[in-house]
């Protein structure tokens, strides 16, 4: 479909980006032309039709997928709320037209205009308009009732301006190499929405995307019926996608009632990312019994950093030397093989599985970078390879890193009393692990015997998911596991995780409290990049600071993407260079003649 509005997108002679009006790339030209017709990754010709229900584990008390409080249900945001662009997801960064036809950056960088489709309309009938665009802007940045996320993405935002009914404008307060893409992931509503305000948890956004609610119950189920008539279903971003007639998520206690569940039928499309499950709980028979089939996708993603998160904030872990120590006693290789029988990898990086990882010596200009910063940075930084997780010998075991811990914590002013860690203020070492579900308290069992033969008493806290929520927005912890999920194009995000107003700012995503003088001045080059080579050695140096702190315990990472699906359920034979299981399945797969 040919865009309607063209708008001509000029370029100085300085800058590297390659520009076009229908799309825009971070620091490249856009893979898909002008008049591409739909994404590789999709089907075009695939059939519309059936249901398809997926389970998910927990519940839900909110039908506000903005609001801070309350477990939010998962497909209002992810079904009915279209964007202003929709990205790619087979490049790095780039992002197409959806509720904007037309996306223009000016001259000198400082505002990004973008056209509203004259198609695009809301479920109630009504036209998008520049007001809504405004409305859903200033409600997610400004109300305080929302998560900080919004409004530390988009704080290089200095305002935003309804030109006329079909065009606004975004004002930035300096230049910004990635914000004129990250604004076009806005999720528009209608400005009928939250006439409460964003506090009203069963308040639904007014949306425009592929599928509308239909009905919920008892905060364990909800279903989404396609939008027959959806205004954007034959756009080239759309094309071929959201096939399937109804959408419906059963929500599960726990994982035995979530496998229980698939043995009875009651769901089509499973992601299983508990590797035990993988491994057992789903016999040949069962599935042949319920015409299920399993199957592992590769896939390219960034794996971030799933980590045992240590929290700064607390006074005992303001100690390099102790975490260290908790690094060091960590034995991943016996833990892959009693517990995700050697199905996962480990992480290595905070953009593990990706050239963004810092390797070898800093050079050329990454090198550039640290070297900005070096009065802030230990010598070693330098002269040694980043630092990585320790490797357990399989014959050894990890008694030698429980030796080098102890000796490290010795040398540092420790001492022991009655094979107790007794710190420099006299009082004992003693940490908490928080955690939900019981799952997590059987990986750390083997962490916690070893962390107690250096004198180092590891609590496990399973709690309820609500009060796990409470406690995580207000850095409630000791220890937790958290994900630094990130893209193969790092931006304005880096600040939420990393920087010192986030470490201040409850509900943020800054788990470790990281407030850091090199870090801070890293962090802004992640913004200004002007082209691929800039944002990866951004990338690496700050990994490479990261790591150096030891502010986490890595985890690990599977490299496939593993689904249970039923026999009659297709999915396009060109995979996506970056998705996940669920999403992907309900944006491209189709069921085959519609057979239930």
């Amino acid at each position: 479909m040919i865009m309607k509005k063209l708008f001509l997108l000029l370029l100085s002679c300085y800058t590297a980006y390659a520009y076009a009006d229908y799309a825009v790339a971070l620091g490249d030209t856009p893979k898909y032309p002008p008049h591409f017709t739909h994404f590789d990754y999709v089907n075009p010709n695939a059939p519309k039709g059936g249901v398809a229900v997926f389970p998910m584990t927990g519940g839900f008390d909110s039908l506000n997928p903005f609001a801070l409080k309350g477990e939010h249900e998962v497909g209002i945001a992810m079904l009915t709320l279209d964007t202003l662009m929709t990205q790619s997801e087979d490049e790095a960064f780039s992002v197409y037209g959806l509720i904007a036809d037309d996306i223009r950056l000016s001259d000198d960088g400082l505002s990004v205009t973008f056209h509203i489709n004259e198609q695009a309309k809301f479920h109630n009938g009504d036209p998008v308009l520049s007001q809504d665009i405004v409305f859903s802007y200033k409600t997610l940045t400004e109300d305080p009732a929302t998560t900080p996320f919004y409004r530390l993405y988009w704080n290089g935002v200095k305002n935003i301006t309804a030109v006329d009914s079909h065009t606004v404008r975004f004002d930035f307060k300096e230049k910004n190499s990635e914000l004129h893409l990250i604004l076009g992931q806005l999720p528009v509503f209608s400005h009928k929405s939250f006439p409460n305000g964003l506090k009203d948890g069963n308040a639904v956004p007014i949306g425009s995307g592929a599928y509308r609610l239909k009905r919920t119950a008892n905060g364990r189920f909800s279903e989404f019926e396609r939008d027959k008539h959806y205004w954007a279903k034959d756009l080239p971003s759309r094309k071929g996608m959201y096939n399937f007639d109804t959408i419906r998520f059963k929500y599960y206690l726990d994982e035995t009632a979530r496998v229980e569940a698939l043995k009875a039928g009651e769901y089509d499309i499973l992601e299983e990312n508990v590797a035990r499950l993988w491994a057992r709980a789903y016999s040949d028979k069962v599935l042949k019994k319920n015409n299920f089939i399993r199957k592992s996708f590769p896939h390219h993603n960034n794996a971030g950093m799933q980590a045992f998160v240590l929290n700064l904030r607390r006074p005992a872990l303001q100690d390099e030397v102790l975490r260290q120590a908790l690094v060091l006693a960590f034995d991943f290789e016996s833990v892959n093989r009693m517990s995700f029988y050697c199905l996962y990898r480990r992480d290595d990086s905070f953009f593990t599985n990706t050239e963004l990882a810092a390797q070898g010596l800093p050079e050329k200009q990454e090198l550039q970078i640290l070297q900005s910063v070096k009065e802030h940075l230990p010598p070693d930084i330098f002269t040694t390879p980043p630092v990585s997780p320790p490797v357990i010998d399989p014959v050894k075991g990890v008694r030698p890193n429980l030796i080098k811990a102890k000796n490290l914590l010795l040398s540092a002013g420790y001492t022991y009393k009655d094979g107790v860690l007794i710190d420099k203020n006299g009082k004992k070492v003693e940490l908490e692990f928080l955690t939900y579900t019981k799952a997590f308290e059987r990986t750390t069992a083997k962490w916690r015997r070893d962390l107690q033969k250096i004198g180092i008493t590891l609590n496990i806290r399973v709690t309820d998911a609500a009060l796990f929520i409470k406690r995580m927005n207000d850095f409630d912890y000791d220890i937790v596991i958290a994900n630094y999920s990130n893209s193969l194009s790092p931006g304005n995000e880096q600040f939420e995780y990393h920087s010192c107003v986030s470490a201040q700012t409850n509900s943020t995503r800054n788990y470790a409290g990281v407030c850091d003088a090199a870090i801070e001045k890293i962090l802004p080059h992640f913004v200004s990049a002007q082209n691929r080579s800039e944002l990866v050695a951004a990338s690496r140096a700050l990994d490479r600071v990261l790591r150096r702190k030891y502010i986490v315990v890595p985890n690990w990472y599977s490299s496939e993407i593993r689904m249970i699906y039923k026999k009659n359920f297709r999915q396009p034979e060109t995979l996506p260079q970056q998705f996940h299981g669920i999403q992907w399945a309900i944006e491209s797969w189709w069921i085959e003649n519609n057979e239930q």
